[in-house]
């Protein structure tokens, strides 16, 4: 299971997903529902956006970032475009990484809250699993942070479950193994990967197997 969002749909300028090429302020993944990261530039509040940037974007300049936004929106009106958004967040934070973009948190945290990303990675391993036949591998590949904690969650979760403490007084028998096993806890893509494809190079992938019909 590959959560990244594809290439094609990132290098097509039109669909808002890039900071670096120009297009509206898009970045639906179904262009037929309503919100877009436009909608939320322009209609949170300095609380909300704050917030978004904080939690789905881990941005630590969140907080100078939104009032840049706050303060074009009140000079100049609406940000409608991904450069101009880019611009104005290069202009309002240092940039200490010269591999990374300043727009890039922010346009992630965008992204996710306008297709509802990680609520759909919570419903999704769950009903992954459930369809896992017996000694069934379910190997998932994050892109960030967030996601990546997510997937672990769900199997430490799953590896912890009907565990007790050893120094309850019960029957082994009556104690349920975990349903699964770690095949892998988590593998980088090597320099090699890296060198081949750039996009790789935050990828993290975990492995499970399922071992028993455990809940």
């Amino acid at each position: 299971m590959d959560l990244g969002i594809s290439s094609p749909q990132i290098d097509k300028a039109e669909r808002g997903f890039s900071f670096q090429l120009d297009s509206l302020l898009d970045m639906r993944m179904n262009q037929k529902q309503k919100l877009t990261a436009a909608d939320i530039v322009n209609g949170y509040e300095y609380d909300d956006l704050v917030k978004l940037l904080y939690e789905y974007g881990e941005e630590k300049f969140a907080k100078k970032i939104v009032k840049a936004i706050i303060k074009y929106r009140q000079e100049k009106g609406k940000i409608s475009r991904t450069i101009e958004l880019a611009d104005l967040i290069n202009q309002a934070i240092p940039k200490f990484d010269s591999t990374k973009n300043p727009a890039t948190k922010t346009f992630q945290a965008l992204r996710i809250k306008v297709n509802e990303e990680l609520e759909e990675i919570r419903e999704i391993l769950p009903a992954a699993f459930e369809i896992l036949k017996m000694n069934g591998r379910l190997a998932v590949i994050s892109f960030h942070s967030l996601e990546d904690r997510i997937i672990k969650n769900f199997f430490k979760e799953k590896l912890n479950t009907d565990r007790v403490s050893k120094k309850i007084p019960i029957l082994h028998k009556n104690i349920q193994s975990a349903p699964i096993k770690i095949i892998k806890k988590m593998e980088k893509p090597s320099k090699d990967e890296i060198s081949k494809n750039i996009r790789a190079r935050s990828a993290k992938l975990r492995v499970m197997e399922k071992i028993s019909e455990g809940r």
